[in-house]
């Protein structure tokens, strides 16, 4: 019986109960450990769907927004901000050399959202197609676009026409891209999916024919970017070049915040009072996303990220594991049982994992600075699960 004082309840009695929560409430969190309320120390290998980019209680993280804080909390877009222009130029070093423009947001569904609407109003074209299984957001664009949404989109009509090409399908995907297709919406891995990694060719496809058709490509990496797969973003993994990235997850390290990289050419077909939000590019959430990026680059997070990929990868197929797919620290370890068993199991010991779409795929999004120790006890207990 939980105590009337349990944020369990609590929060149970006070807000609207659309979320399962797990069997622990946490008290603090440092580097990749959360402490708990009743002194449990469990290693999270899943980083708050993905956000925990630099784990927790990160020095330089925290110094960024703390003296953030104490120079200027917040102004919005109607002036402009040193450090939200910092922020731009430092995604900009990172992103892909076609991509010289940043709209910033608060949440990847804005992202999505707003990239969508930049291609129907580029193209003039109102047809979108996405990938079978993919997971873009539960905003009305957004989540028109998400595989199977049906079930709880809610709005009455989808913004526009929508069609899915079936994932690793070229052949499809050479047929349905057409001149009427504004956009295709694509996550290079599928994180709700179980951290399925599309091929390298059929992500080429995908580029090759929309540039034929004269529609963009729209790469969503809320999830698979700012170093969660070993690059900054996944598609500079294939060498492709995308017309509008979408960012967001990782890119404050645990502060609110999302973006849309675009090229030159496509930001001047926008103008004062064609997009725009309050809060994105708020000098908190700015100075965030220059602190994560700043670490990831000083402390060579992408080599450590490759780094435990490869030793997950080598160590981790045991006990209930039969395979590993994903790339990164987006990790889909595929059981021989439903994951959720998996997962409870690992958490009795203390090892903080998801689930997926996928009833089979236990989901690792753990921080980026995740150590060889960290993976050897990870191993230790998947061996330890009961066949």
């Amino acid at each position: 019986m939980l105590a009337a004082s349990d944020p369990r309840s609590r929060e149970a009695a006070t807000t609207v109960p659309v979320y399962g929560q797990l069997p622990f409430v946490p008290k603090s969190a440092d580097g990749c450990d959360i402490l708990t309320m009743d002194n449990r120390r469990i290693l999270d290998l899943y980083g708050g769907h993905a956000v925990a980019a630099l784990g927790y209680g990160h020095p330089h993280l925290e110094r960024a927004i703390n003296e953030q804080n104490r120079t200027l909390l917040f102004q919005s877009n109607a002036v402009a901000l040193d450090i939200r222009a910092s922020a731009a130029e430092k995604l900009i070093d990172v992103a892909p050399d076609n991509l010289r423009r940043v709209f910033f947001v608060n949440s990847g569904a804005e992202a999505n959202e707003n990239a969508l609407r930049m291609a129907c109003v580029a193209t003039g074209r109102s047809k979108i197609l996405a990938i079978t299984h993919g997971f873009h957001g539960r905003t009305a664009a957004a989540a028109a676009v998400t595989w199977n949404s049906e079930k709880w989109y809610g709005f009455a009509n989808k913004p526009f026409e929508v069609d899915f090409i079936a994932r690793d399908d070229c052949e499809a995907a050479m047929q349905m891209i057409d001149d009427a297709v504004a956009a295709v919406i694509v996550e290079p891995v599928q994180g709700v999916a179980g951290a399925y990694d599309l091929s390298g060719d059929f992500l080429t496809t995908l580029r090759e024919q929309t540039s034929k058709h004269g529609a963009l490509l729209i790469a969503d990496e809320v999830q698979s970017g700012i170093g969660r797969c070993g690059q900054f973003f996944a598609v500079q993994a294939h060498g492709i070049a995308p017309d509008i990235i979408t960012s967001a997850k990782a890119l404050g390290g645990g502060i609110p915040c999302g973006a849309i990289l675009c090229g030159e050419e496509l930001a001047m077909k926008f103008g004062p009072g064609d997009l725009g939000t309050t809060f994105g590019g708020g000098p908190i959430a700015a100075a965030a996303i220059v602190a994560v990026l700043e670490t990831i680059e000083n402390e060579n997070l992408l080599a450590n990220v490759r780094a435990r990929e490869a030793q997950i990868r080598s160590s981790c197929v045991i006990g209930p594991v039969t395979k590993i797919q994903g790339k990164g620290l987006l990790l889909g370890l595929v059981c021989n049982r439903p994951a959720l068993e998996v997962r409870d199991a690992l958490l009795e010991q203390d090892i903080l994992t998801g689930t997926s779409a996928d009833s089979r795929v236990v989901r690792i999004l753990a921080p980026l600075v995740l150590t060889e120790e960290h993976v050897v006890r990870l191993a230790k207990s998947l061996a330890s699960i009961t066949p």
